[in-house]
């Protein structure tokens, strides 16, 4: 039998091996992945990445296949948890067997540390991810996510909604705590608290908004277009509606969720049209946001505000290893 040609052999190394400045290439594609593809600015976030690295202060593997770097993979740790914040393969490199190899490597290493209890993944630019058995499959689940996208110069023939006792106000930082609790309420036993476990406890969503309002991951925290629904009658919050910019003229709603009691009552929706608004109003052409496949209400929502689903992309979660 033949030898397998080296360069068709995927193999994983320590990111820490990788000199960063031969992560360019990776990284260039990466970005103009992005931007074609989710029409996302992924500049900031690389530029990142690439200082983590140069620093040894990422954790990850690098794939290579004949001596060129053909993907990338990195984690990090949050207490009792593993994120896998990214995996790529450059377009030439990429099956479901050098995307596999990947996600195997990162997967092993953490269900190998004691620490680590739980793993997820939302990996938005991956291919083929989930078509095969995943890698510690027994104590694998899967979702599937939409990456939508609306044109948002058409938002202002949304009709408005009034409420006889909301008030809609925009989103200001001393809402945090309660927003935080808001997002508890709003999440408990919902599929978005298995996907994401920070949704699960008003600590754990206090560290999910930190996440959102101060690093760029999700873009850049974009306050004018986030409202809040107020109670006029006890001042409670009960809903919210939160966006970043990801591009100079591309919105994203990072986070939009109401209180139980007023569930199914339109205030989802004349949250998302204000975010939709007032983005337009400060000069964005669309809007991105992502959710659960299986949240039937929430894409109906989406969809008749003008969403089109241009992307689907495996939430993974691993648990009880």
């Amino acid at each position: 039998m033949a030898a397998v040609p080296e360069a068709r052999i995927p193999q994983t190394v320590d990111l820490w091996q990788i000199r960063v400045e031969d992560l360019g290439p990776l990284f260039e594609e990466e970005i103009r992945a992005w931007r074609r593809d989710l029409s996302w600015d992924f500049q900031t976030s690389a530029d990142l990445i690439r200082r983590f690295i140069d620093v040894r202060a990422l954790n990850g593997y690098a794939l290579t296949m004949g001596g060129e770097l053909a993907g990338y993979a990195y984690f990090v740790g949050e207490e009792h948890k593993g994120l896998i914040g990214d995996l790529f393969v450059r377009e030439q490199y990429r099956s479901a067997d050098t995307e596999y190899c990947l996600l195997a490597a990162v997967v092993d290493r953490l269900t190998g540390t004691r620490a680590v209890r739980r793993i997820e993944s939302q990996l938005m630019m991956t291919r083929s991810l989930g078509q095969r058995p995943l890698p510690a499959a027994k104590f694998a689940r899967s979702y599937r996510r939409n990456f939508m996208m609306v044109d948002v110069r058409t938002a202002s023939r949304l009709p408005e909604r009034s409420f006889e006792s909301l008030v809609f106000l925009p989103w200001i930082e001393r809402h945090q705590d309660e927003t935080a609790r808001l997002i508890a309420s709003a999440y408990r036993g919902h599929i978005d608290g298995d996907i994401n476990d920070q949704y699960r406890s008003p600590a754990g969503a206090r560290r999910f908004l930190m996440n959102i309002v101060q690093y760029p991951g999700c873009g850049t925290f974009f306050q004018p277009a986030s409202w809040a629904a107020i109670h006029t009658g006890n001042g409670q919050l009960c809903g919210v509606s939160l966006t970043s910019m990801v591009a100079p003229e591309v919105g994203h709603v990072t986070q939009i969720c109401v209180a139980p009691g007023v569930k199914g009552k339109g205030v989802g929706y004349e949250l998302l049209r204000r975010s939709l608004v007032t983005l337009a109003e400060a000069g964005a052409q669309s809007a991105s946001l992502t959710v659960t496949a299986s949240n039937d209400s929430a894409v109906r929502l989406y969809e008749r505000v003008g969403f089109d689903t241009v992307r689907q992309f495996p939430a993974f979660v691993w648990e009880g290893f």
